[in-house]
């Protein structure tokens, strides 16, 4: 086997044991968001996302960038053989990281009254100051995978992801429930406040359970880690000062790309509930349309996006070391490779949940079903995340990580325009926010999409990348559409019609798209499960 064959072969290893781990997460995610959405509504669940997204957004400022930027740093130094300054890179990125973090927290908990009335959601206090915690144990743990990306081992952040969302589901469902019963208000059955609070406590819990994975795994390698840097001869030796310089030069436009799109959900969070309430929403209904869409539609469609977000996750540093050693033709190939791999998976979610969106939410939220219309409009938007995400994942490889941050501007503010115009429409309200986000999304794919061609020169094949997911797509969500309906005819059960149709959907997808071309061997090898998918495939002749 050859150098470049193993490479490509641990390549797409790595980016396979994160896109299993990420489908994991999240279907880890759907168990426990069922029972929350149920016992909270679409009110409790507007109290929660408001919370949560102040924190996702210090959470940005503070560590986002971080894993990103030590994957890359780490990933060229162990290209050049530099052990030694690999891992000073880590040592100085988690003194960086634990100060913010610890800074962020501190403030959190200063402001957490103010942030709540300022997105117009002064029940969230409770939520904002639970999560204040889990700002400083991300931190650290963000530098950490970081650090293990860049070596090419994405187990112990895979491992670390799972513990974290096990841990989340239990505490987050059975503290929400708790609390859900604590100084209960005169004339209410309910304290939701206090709810959505013990939701986002779970949150911490869960980062906590993940740090500790992570930082087993790191004393497990840390002797042969530190006999490898003393025996490193590297000619040069970068002082931590000039590595903590790097590291913010490098995280910072990632945290100011992430931040914009963070502000948008803030933003959104403000924008939503105020123009509802000027077109004649009350508070109550304002606040459970906003929890419609945070807790809903943007929950269902980021799952397959997290797929899209774990291969972009593991091609960085795969591309960063490439490029580094001048490997032009293995780095267009990974982009080419990466690309498909984004729109095999996130085309046919797309149509999927747009064809089956009012049934799948009644499915997983029997007793709060409505925004099915949310998930119908909005399901397009998973296509130019997905391409968003993985585009701006090769662009920080190649080291271009300024661009992307444009990209979310012009996204940014096409989605502040389109809000105000479309969600002041009776007729469209939150739906108007929906369109927005498609909106954004559209407009930064393209620019990421169209940069990352213009500097790497790479012009690539849309037939295979878009042009056939989409007609695989297609057929599948007629066949959806024909089986739900056909079978709800005789067995008028949604949930058993519902789950039938998403199975066989996806086996006449997949049938599909290796009879016309759109998925090969290295598309398949890239995928969870890849090597036994292909075996199946050439058993049945399809390859």
């Amino acid at each position: 086997m050859t150098e470049k064959t193993k490479q490509k072969g641990s390549f797409l290893k790595q980016a396979a044991i994160l896109a299993f781990a990420g489908i994991l997460v999240r279907f880890l995610g759907f168990v426990y968001r069922v029972p929350m959405t149920n016992m909270l509504g679409d009110v409790g669940n507007g109290i929660y996302g408001a919370g949560y997204n102040i924190y996702m957004f210090l959470l940005i400022l503070s560590s986002a960038g971080l894993p990103a930027a030590i994957s890359k740093l780490v990933s060229e130094r162990l290209a050049l053989h530099q052990y030694r300054n690999a891992h000073r890179v880590f040592q100085v990125s988690l003194l960086i990281s634990t100060t913010l973090g610890t800074i962020f927290a501190i403030l959190l908990a200063l402001t957490a009254r103010k942030m709540a009335i300022l997105v117009s959601s002064p029940d969230s206090y409770y939520a904002i100051l639970t999560l204040c915690p889990t700002l400083v144990i991300v931190a650290v743990m963000s530098v950490y995978r970081g650090y293990f990306q860049g070596m090419h081992t994405m187990v112990p952040t895979a491992i670390s992801q799972i513990v974290e969302q096990i841990f989340n589901a239990f505490f987050s469902v059975y503290l929400a429930y708790v609390f859900l019963g604590l100084y209960v208000p005169m004339g209410q059955t309910k304290n939701l406040p206090l709810g959505a609070a013990g939701g986002t406590m779970g949150t911490g819990i869960g980062a906590a359970a993940g740090l500790v994975v992570v930082w087993i795994s790191y004393l497990l390698i840390r002797p042969d880690l530190l006999r490898r840097a003393e025996r490193c001869k590297q000619s040069h030796e970068e002082s931590k000062k000039q590595l903590a310089k790097k590291i913010m030069q490098t995280a910072l436009p990632i945290i100011a790309g992430t931040a914009v799109f963070s502000i948008t959900n803030l933003i959104d969070m403000g924008m939503v509930t105020k123009i509802l309430q000027d077109i004649g929403f009350s508070d109550m209904e304002a606040t459970a349309l906003y929890g419609q869409l945070n807790g809903k539609y943007v929950t269902l469609t980021t799952l397959p996006v997290s797929i899209s977000t774990a291969i972009a996750t593991a091609v960085l540093p795969s591309i960063a070391a490439s490029n580094r050693m001048g490997e032009k033709k293995e780095v267009k190939r990974k982009m080419n490779l990466t690309m498909r791999i984004s729109m095999i998976i996130s085309v046919p979610a797309s149509v999927g949940i747009a064809v089956l969106g009012p049934q799948i939410l009644e499915m997983l939220f029997p007793s709060a079903k409505e925004g099915g219309m949310l998930l119908v409009v909005g399901g397009v938007s998973i296509i130019f995340l997905a391409l968003c995400q993985t585009a701006t994942g090769v662009l920080q490889g190649l080291g271009h990580i300024k661009v992307p941050v444009v990209g979310a501007l012009l996204g940014a503010v096409t989605k502040v325009i389109l809000n105000a115009v479309l969600i002041s429409i009776p007729a469209l309200n939150v739906l108007g926010a929906v369109l927005s986000t498609t909106g954004c999304y559209l407009v930064a794919s393209i620019f990421d999409v169209c940069m990352l061609s213009r500097i790497t020169g790479v012009k690539f094949d849309w037939k295979r990348v878009l042009l056939k997911p989409v007609a695989g797509a297609v057929v599948m969500g007629a066949a959806a559409l024909g089986i739900y309906h056909g079978l709800h005819h005789f067995i008028p059960y949604n949930i058993v019609c519902t789950l039938t149709a998403i199975v066989v959907a996806m086996g006449v997808y997949a049938v599909v798209m290796l009879w016309i071309g759109g998925i090969q061997e290295e598309d398949l090898q890239a995928m969870p499960m890849g090597r036994k998918l292909v075996r199946i495939c050439k058993k049945v002749r399809l390859l």
